[in-house]
């Protein structure tokens, strides 16, 4: 896929952020390279237009595929592996494939376990940073502020309570 410059874009490694430059690089010894330069809130990173697929670089998910999400998020979660070693290895490879659903899904699927047992640190920590990009995300498509984004999906997340 090629993005524009201004695209707002997600990097799963990094968050939210937009193409500011699309431009011809000398980085490394295979030569000349066309690459994105993506501002994120804090700095720029350039990322080869090449690479994309490997890391995972893909467009903010659209408004209007949000009610997808408020219904998936409202649904009924899906049971984890009960071996925490497991269940985080099976969680982590999944938030590999850096997809707005499988966030959307994880958080889900945390939440309702810590609803019943409480997380251990791994599972909290990995809880934490898959709501922050959630939030940022959800806040990013819906044209909100993060705090609205993060009403809206804890009170999406209590209806599937």
């Amino acid at each position: 896929m090629q993005f524009k410059i201004g695209d707002p874009v997600v990097l799963p490694a990094h968050g939210i952020g937009h193409i500011r430059e699309i431009e011809e690089k000398d980085f490394s010894e295979q030569g000349t390279r066309l690459y994105y330069k993506i501002a994120l809130s804090k700095h720029s990173i350039w990322i080869p237009v090449e690479a994309q697929p490997v890391n995972g670089l893909r467009l903010v998910t659209v408004k209007s595929d949000l009610d997808y999400y408020r219904n998936l998020l409202k649904s009924a979660p899906v049971p984890l592996e009960k071996n925490h070693h497991r269940r985080h290895h099976e969680l982590v490879g999944r938030l590999k494939q850096g997809t707005f659903q499988i966030i959307c899904e994880v958080v889900r699927d945390l939440t309702a376990w810590n609803w019943r047992k409480p997380l251990g640190q791994t599972d909290t920590a990995l809880l934490q940073k898959t709501r922050q990009s959630l939030y940022q995300e959800w806040a990013t498509a819906a044209g909100v502020s993060t705090t609205e984004a993060i009403k809206e999906i804890d009170s999406l997340l209590l209806t599937a309570r």
